[in-house]
């Protein structure tokens, strides 16, 4: 079922109009500064992907990708979900070195998420990946790269304030880092989700790592997809939202999963048949890049910079009846 929050006396600062330019420029602005922190270069990615390839991923496990036959291949493709595996391809294909990486204009669709103010069908994310050596598979250079990218983000806000002085909320650039079973110990009696909130609302900008893999209590703070973060060297960008008065995940991230870590988490989820699709014989042969990678979505920053209360302001998707009606009734246009 969808969930739609109304913040009391909530406007818009901006017309719909007025949104569109600022979305634009946000864009702009934000893909030049998150290019220059990481050393990034833009690259065309696919929409759809083979089904047989393994490429597609399952992002906690077990959602749908959306799949279709083509008549002209005799086979079967799907939307892509996100592009994590694809751009460990792409930049062995590009011939990228350690230290050089790329971002993709992704557009996806994930049938299986739930709709309210801060999930859509519709997903649209930066997606970015970067060649790193061995020894740069390390919490600390997971939260250096993290560091960069709030950096990216919060300048991006000081430009778009200047844009449009109306807009009152500034985010802070100073993260505060826990693991997820640092979150279990701090808050036991709490589900994950809220023991995120609880936290970002006093640290205002958090990372939450490490989640994937089981907690000392026997459950996981949240499912992750076995083949392409290490559980144990990833991790989730939050800011709090003074609009909504909740925390705002905008990107989900981690150094990519290698020939070990693969295995073991392949074999801790059940998931050993994998291993003879293309693209994980590919990396447990040693034959990709390793990489530390990836997505910030788009319509999140958006939200958070634009100061905006439900997705659907800075992004077209489609609504259940429940949504529509209570925007409208609240006066806030779906785009």
């Amino acid at each position: 079922m969808s969930e739609l929050y109304i913040p009391a006396g909530y406007r818009s600062v901006l017309s719909v109009c007025e949104t569109q330019k600022a979305i634009w420029s946000l864009k702009r602005i934000f893909e030049d500064n998150l290019s220059a922190a990481l050393n990034l270069r833009r690259v065309s990615a696919p929409l759809i992907v083979g089904s047989e390839t393994g490429l597609n991923d399952d992002l906690g496990g077990g959602e749908r990708p959306v799949e279709f036959d083509i008549p002209e291949t005799g086979g079967n493709a799907q939307i892509v979900q996100s592009l994590a595996k694809w751009k460990r391809l792409a930049l062995k294909r590009y011939g990228f070195r350690a230290g050089e990486g790329l971002w993709a204009d992704m557009n996806a669709a994930r049938r299986d998420d739930r709709i309210d103010n801060l999930h859509s069908i519709y997903h649209d994310q930066w997606d970015w990946e970067l060649v790193i050596g061995r020894e740069a598979r390390s919490l600390e250079f997971l939260e250096e790269t993290a560091r960069k990218i709030v950096g990216a983000v919060c300048d991006t806000q000081e430009r778009i304030r200047r844009l449009y002085p109306a807009f009152g909320t500034s985010l802070s650039k100073n993260v505060r880092f826990v693991t997820a079973q640092e979150l279990e110990d701090a808050y036991p009696a709490l589900p994950p989700k809220e023991r995120e909130r609880k936290f970002t609302e006093s640290a205002r900008t958090a990372f939450v790592a490490q989640i994937g893999g089981r907690l000392r209590s026997g459950g996981r703070h949240d499912l992750r997809a076995p083949d392409y973060d290490d559980w144990a060297l990833n991790g989730d960008i939050l800011f709090w939202s003074e609009v909504l008065d909740r925390e705002v995940e905008i990107s989900s991230m981690g150094i990519r999963v290698d020939e070990r870590s693969l295995e073991r988490q392949l074999r801790e989820a059940g998931a050993e048949g994998r291993r003879g699709l293309p693209f994980h014989r590919a990396l447990l042969a040693g034959e990709l890049p390793l990489t530390i990678g990836g997505g910030i979505g788009q319509s999140r920053v958006s939200m958070l910079l634009l100061e905006k209360a439900h997705i659907g302001e800075v992004q077209a998707s489609v609504w259940d009846k429940k949504t529509i009606s209570g925007c409208e009734a609240a006066g806030i246009n779906l785009l």
